[in-house]
């Protein structure tokens, strides 16, 4: 193991043991409702994360530009710049948390017509949605202190607010939905509970350990904050790529509501699996942003392209491992996650698609990385677009003939897409 795989999994390793948590929560949130008796109630979860993950989603570059910027800034030393993007990141955090808490009515109301769950599952996703919108300040700003912690090398930090974080969830929850019987109002309780005490806990530990950056540096008002238009300008290719995310995600999680409660649960759970794949890849890509923009600020071409390279050589072994994994466990993991008779059978037809998740989304997620890392944020929105165009065509041809099957096509279809369009944008501009 070379001096490059021990950097990469110095900052692998803890942002994969915080991404796991990530959807071992989600899971936890399935199981608990899954147990409630209904497959409403897996489908409500469902819209109303979904909500949330398409919502934040659109102000993912919060998280990634400040990364990328960050981790440019400190292989440069500008420490002043680095303190700067912090301040600039937060202040954006907490303007847009609160636009969003102040329009959460006509949003709330829009996501769910747009959506279109059945009658059974509208009202019990309204709820989940109206009470977690409050805890949006706490999700937006641990995508700032995210995103800076990323950059600055340490993704320890990341792992402890997020393991308290999804710990306390957990525990919550439970208790709300068993011991005072709150049901889908308790799951989502406890989700803004958890949120406020992953966000203190993020502010203690970056006072604990980054404090000393702001000693002696007596930053003007116009060094710490106006030069948002650039950051904003930087982050709007991301930006408008998160756009084709969402409008993908959005319409396979309508289509899935429109089959019915049944086939909304089965494609909940077997987005689990495509999660679970998802976040452990994350670890790797935080990898790229980090290190990858370390060597692009510091302009070590050589040191830059010996990582990009070890990075591919990582995702091919865990797309392997994961790959032989969901094979081999895939359906008896379903039957964990819920006891409903006819989701269970009917999960059985359409579990071989997520078999075939991370081979097709392998690519996509290790040159997000690489991409956020150098600021190349063209490249990633260039490629959402083909991929998005993509799997709308998949979807209008093959939905109509085969249904969710096809639905399941089409994604894969997309990650598939991305992937390749990075691949060869990195190999003509990047690379040269």
């Amino acid at each position: 193991m070379n001096k490059n795989d021990l950097d990469i999994l110095k900052i692998a390793l803890p942002a994969i043991v915080t991404n796991i948590t990530v959807p071992l929560l989600g899971l936890i949130d399935s199981a608990i409702v899954g147990h409630m008796g209904a497959a409403a109630y897996i489908g409500a979860v469902a819209v109303g994360s979904m909500i949330f993950n398409l919502v934040y989603w659109v102000f993912g570059f919060l998280r990634m530009g400040t990364s990328g910027m960050t981790a440019q800034a400190r292989g440069r030393r500008d420490l002043t710049e680095v303190v700067s993007l912090l301040e600039r990141s937060a202040t954006v955090s907490l303007t847009v948390a609160f636009l969003l808490i102040l329009l959460q009515w006509p949003i709330g109301e829009l996501m769910l017509e747009m959506i279109g769950p059945t009658s059974d599952v509208r009202p019990l996703a309204a709820t989940y949605f109206y009470m977690v919108v409050w805890g949006a300040p706490a999700s937006l700003g641990l995508f700032t202190l995210t995103g800076w912690f990323i950059g600055m090398q340490n993704t320890r930090l990341p792992m402890l607010v997020s393991m308290l974080q999804n710990v306390v969830n957990i525990l919550v929850s439970l208790f709300l939905v068993y011991g005072l019987g709150m049901k889908i109002a308790g799951v989502a309780l406890g989700t803004v509970i958890a949120q406020y005490a992953g966000l203190v806990t993020g502010v203690f530990l970056l006072w604990r350990y980054y404090r000393r950056l702001w000693r002696g540096r007596r930053l003007s008002l116009k060094t710490r904050l106006l030069p948002i238009t650039p950051f904003l300008r930087v982050n709007r290719d991301i930006f408008l790529r998160t756009i084709f995310l969402v409008a993908v995600n959005l319409y396979f999680t309508a289509a899935g509501a429109r089959q019915g409660a049944v086939v909304l649960a089965i494609n909940t759970l077997l987005m689990q699996l495509y999660l679970l794949f998802s976040y452990f890849m994350d670890g790797f890509a935080y990898a790229g942003e980090a290190l990858g923009g370390r060597y692009w600020g510091a302009g070590n071409k050589e040191a830059f392209s010996g990582i990009v390279r070890r990075l591919l050589g990582w995702g091919v072994g865990v797309t392997a491992l994961f790959t032989i994994v969901y094979v081999l466990g895939g359906q008896p993991f379903l039957r964990l996650l819920t006891d409903e008779p006819m989701v269970v059978e009917a999960s059985y037809r359409y579990v071989g698609w997520a078999w075939l998740v991370p081979v097709a989304g392998m690519l996509a997620f290790i040159w997000d990385g690489v991409f956020v890392g150098i600021t190349q944020t063209r490249g990633m929105l260039q490629s959402s677009v083909i991929a998005a165009l993509v799997f709308f065509a998949c979807v209008y041809i093959l939905m109509p003939r085969y249904g969710n099957h096809g639905l399941w096509i089409a994604m894969l279809m997309y990650l598939l897409m991305r992937g390749l369009v990075q691949t060869y944008l990195f190999c003509n501009r990047v690379a040269k």
